[in-house]
Formats: structure tokens, C-alpha cells, sequence
């Protein structure tokens, strides 16, 4: 991370705030930093509690979102994750040695490994699941669902549009 906790320093700041409301652009993102730096803090918390890694928490937290029963592709996690395939690889044969993972060559394509969560961890994520409800009821307390609907719709469109900015600095470089 650059320029202190949230990410972010002044320089980089001022390529975003330009122009009408600068004040609002400028808080926005500040929010959005100390978002990311809040939900990392909350995942440590939750790796620990299994006494696995953050990054081995999220890749079980995305096995366990994919998964519909025949295993995820170590891709795909790693798309969800927007990490490299082999970072994945590595993490989850950490996973798969200290019983949190099962990975299974795909039928249809041996150079496809299969992921799915173990009984082992699907035991220990429930057993955190009252714990985790009550903290996403507490932290999403003031929206209703219509409310909900909308931030997720805008948060999607500006994923979307940071994506694509961030391949058009990448072709202009």
C-alpha cells in the first residue's frame, strides 16, 4: 500500500478531484479507502479465528460463494479475487494440507483443478456463522433492501468503470 493506511496520498487524490464538487469526489473516496482498510481488518479477524491467513479466508469465502456442488476452478477464484491463478494454486495447496480444501482434477480437463471447501471447513465457517450475521446485520443496519439494491447497483458500475480505466492506463503506458 502507498501513502499511509487508507492507500492512498495526496498526489494521487488530486488526479481524481478536479472540477465541480471536489469536496464530495474527495470524501468519496477517503470513505471508500477506509472502507477497504475496515473490511480488511474484519477478514484478518476471521482468519484468525480458523488460524488461517486473510488471503486464505477470502479464497475460501470465494470457493465457498462459487461452488454449486462440483467444485470451483482455480480461474475463477482468481478472477473473483482479481489475484494471479497462481496465487491461488499456492494458497489453496496450503489450504488442502491443513484440511481446509479438497482439490480434484476436473473429468472433463486434467489441467483443471477443482476446488471445494472441506467438511473440516464448512464446520469451522458455520460454527462462525451466527457471529458473522449478527456483525452484517449490525454494519448494514440503516439500509433497507431497496437501499441495499441501489449501492450494490453503483458500486457494480463503478467496479466496472475502475476496471476499465484501469486498462486504458494500462495500454496508454
Amino acid at each position: 500500500m502507498r501513502g499511509g493506511s487508507a492507500g492512498w496520498n495526496e498526489n494521487e487524490l488530486s488526479i481524481w478531484v478536479t472540477g465541480q464538487n471536489q469536496e464530495i469526489i474527495r470524501q468519496f473516496i477517503w470513505d471508500i479507502a477506509s472502507i477497504n482498510v475496515h473490511l480488511e481488518g474484519i477478514r484478518q479477524f476471521w482468519a484468525k479465528e480458523l488460524g488461517i491467513s486473510g488471503p486464505q479466508w477470502m479464497i475460501l469465502m470465494a470457493v465457498s460463494d462459487l461452488d454449486r456442488g462440483n467444485g470451483v476452478p482455480v480461474k475463477d477464484v482468481s478472477a473473483m479475487l482479481h489475484v494471479d491463478p497462481s496465487f491461488v494454486t499456492t494458497q489453496s495447496k496450503m489450504l488442502e494440507k491443513n484440511g481446509f480444501m479438497r482439490r480434484v482434477a476436473s473429468r472433463e480437463d486434467a489441467r483443471v483443478v477443482l476446488m471445494s471447501l472441506s467438511d473440516k471447513a464448512s464446520k469451522k465457517i458455520s460454527a462462525l456463522s451466527t457471529r458473522r450475521e449478527s456483525l452484517g446485520d449490525f454494519i448494514l443496519s440503516d439500509f433497507d433492501e431497496q437501499a441495499l439494491k441501489e449501492i450494490a447497483q453503483h458500486m457494480s458500475q463503478l467496479k466496472n468503470r475502475l476496471e476499465k480505466a484501469t486498462l486504458m492506463l494500462e495500454v496508454e503506458s
